[in-house]
């Protein structure tokens, strides 16, 4: 497999309107950018649909000038934002690299499941017989549906190389589903994003302190901050003994469970947080012991976009 790094940063928040608060103008996000190539974490990870391709340009002017094996690009083929000829797919794989002025991308994804039998056919006809043909991943697929896209790409000569699902302590359903079974047995990597819960799991929010009214986040986690209070005491115990804070926890939990937990960054701070969860060591018992808790408050995090993996 790829050497890779622990955890991969998501730039999505750089393409957003501020709807992820404060100012994410190229000249606030280059710090984050410097301290995360310092500090090793060269995996971003971006897409189109970000901010109909903002992401893509802020970071490919960070990007421009460095050494190509200084860092990965990890980016996406969102099928909503395609058009409707026939060469849909060699057209948004070479906008996409001209956007961000490379020659090849280091990991590409089939963003979701519409229509994903096809254009998971389009991508491996565009990359058969190529060379620096990138890992080629699928996104928010059930088990079913990946070993359809795996079988789709063999059928050129490629193979599945990702997976990216949501999955944190509080949805786990891509593991009791046995996609993350399937992918350590395959050699596929298996990308984490929503390990946080958006916040819900960094210890910063509590019935006395709600997440901002408005927001789509605060509408799914707010009802039941008094459950997650319980599953945050946990991990504050555990925090202390590492000596890191609460939101260390569930993405040391993630890497201990050997996945790739995608984090997204818009401050500094989400990078120095990034490199103290890679050197937290869960042991066995933690892990389970979290799991626990977790599952006996009877929570359902599924959001609008996606599907229990069953």
């Amino acid at each position: 497999m790829t050497n890779l790094p622990k955890i991969a940063l998501g730039a999505w928040a750089w393409g957003n309107d501020g709807t992820f608060g404060g100012n994410l103008g190229a000249e606030a996000l280059r710090p984050i950018f410097d301290t995360a190539m310092e500090n090793g974490l060269n995996l971003w990870d971006t897409a189109y649909a970000y901010g109909m391709g903002t992401s893509e340009k802020v970071l490919a002017g960070f990007l421009n000038g460095l050494p190509r094996d200084s860092y990965l690009v990890s980016d996406k083929f969102t099928p909503q934002c395609a058009s409707d000829k026939p060469t849909a797919m060699a057209d948004m794989i070479e906008m996409q690299l001209e956007l961000m002025n490379l020659d090849r991308f280091d990991i590409y994804w089939i963003h979701n499941v519409w229509n994903a039998p096809h254009w998971t056919q389009e991508l491996a006809k565009y990359f058969e017989g190529k060379d620096n043909v990138p890992l080629i991943g699928v996104s928010n697929h059930n088990l079913a549906e990946i070993k359809q896209a795996d079988e789709i790409l063999k059928s050129h000569g490629l193979k599945l190389s990702a997976v990216q699902n949501h999955y944190s302590l509080l949805n786990r359903s891509s593991e009791d589903s046995g996609i993350l079974k399937y992918c350590h047995e395959n050699g596929i990597y298996f990308f984490s994003y929503m390990v946080l819960e958006q916040g819900a799991l960094s210890g910063k929010y509590d019935s006395m302190h709600p997440m901002p009214e408005g927001s789509a986040r605060a509408q799914a986690y707010n009802p039941v901050l008094d459950k997650l209070e319980v599953l945050n005491t946990k991990l504050k115990k555990l925090a202390v003994k590492y000596g890191v804070d609460t939101a260390q926890i569930p993405v040391a939990w993630a890497i201990a469970k050997g996945t790739l937990p995608i984090i997204g960054v818009t401050k500094a701070s989400h990078v120095d947080d990034a490199v103290k969860a890679m050197n937290v060591n869960l042991t066995e018992e933690e892990t389970a012991e979290l799991e626990k808790t977790a599952d006996s408050l009877g929570i359902n995090v599924i959001r609008f976009w996606e599907k229990e993996m069953k």
